[in-house]
């Protein structure tokens, strides 16, 4: 009877996992064949995966470091950006989805890439989840207003892997959010600007991918 009960167990163990290790739902993906390496971004408030910021990051990660990239679609119509913070448990969720079907497609060092209300989001998942196998995180125009969980500065106390903090230096409020956060720089915690650049670094994206595929590189 024992036995048969360890086989059951087993099996729908197996099944359960299977069935977990699936894309997440409304994501887009990039697929790195047999590379190693993958990146999960989390795009702003209200947006999709292929908006602005996240569409570049992950279309040039993957074209120039063969990274598996993964864009997730997260949480929108919460209205207000502080009612965002209903929507994290679900937001940590789809995290973990993500990263149970990269590392389904064979890969084993992750990072995560987060934009504004996504480096929130990101940010948050890091610090509450920090047996999550992450090998690193990318937040960009990260704020720290709101309290915990929404707040940056908190999160990024309590992350425990290499960190790359990037924002626009044209938007007043990302320089000073960036600015609340100097004493954290250390050996694992770099800091980048990118000078005349907006919240979303209309024109700058070049600069910015430069910056993160330099970040990636190192790390590897």
């Amino acid at each position: 009877m024992k036995k048969v009960n360890i086989v059951f167990i087993l099996i729908w163990v197996f099944i359960s996992s299977v069935a977990y290790a699936v894309e997440p739902n409304g994501s887009v993906y990039l697929n790195g064949g047999s590379c190693k390496y993958g990146l999960i971004l989390t795009h702003g408030r209200d947006k999709n995966p292929t908006w602005l910021v996240v569409d570049p990051v992950r279309k040039e990660v993957h074209k120039r470091l063969g990274f598996h990239t993964l864009s997730l679609q997260m949480p929108t119509g919460y209205g207000h950006w502080k009612n965002y913070k209903k929507a994290f448990p679900n937001v940590y969720k789809t995290i973990e989805q993500a990263i149970t079907y990269l590392k389904g497609k064979g890969v084993s060092k992750l990072y995560l890439f987060g934009h504004s209300m996504g480096a929130r989001m990101a940010s948050a998942f890091v610090a509450t989840h920090p047996n999550s196998g992450l090998a690193g995180l990318i937040v960009a125009g990260a704020r720290n207003n709101g309290g915990a969980p929404l707040a940056c500065d908190q999160n990024l106390e309590k992350v425990g892997i290499p960190v790359l903090d990037i924002w626009g230096g044209k938007n007043r409020k990302d320089y000073t959010a960036a600015s609340e956060r100097v004493g954290m720089v250390s050996d694992i915690y770099s800091q980048v600007e990118i000078s005349g650049a907006n919240h979303t670094f209309e024109g700058h994206e070049n600069e910015l991918v430069d910056a993160i595929i330099r970040w990636l590189k190192k790390e590897k």
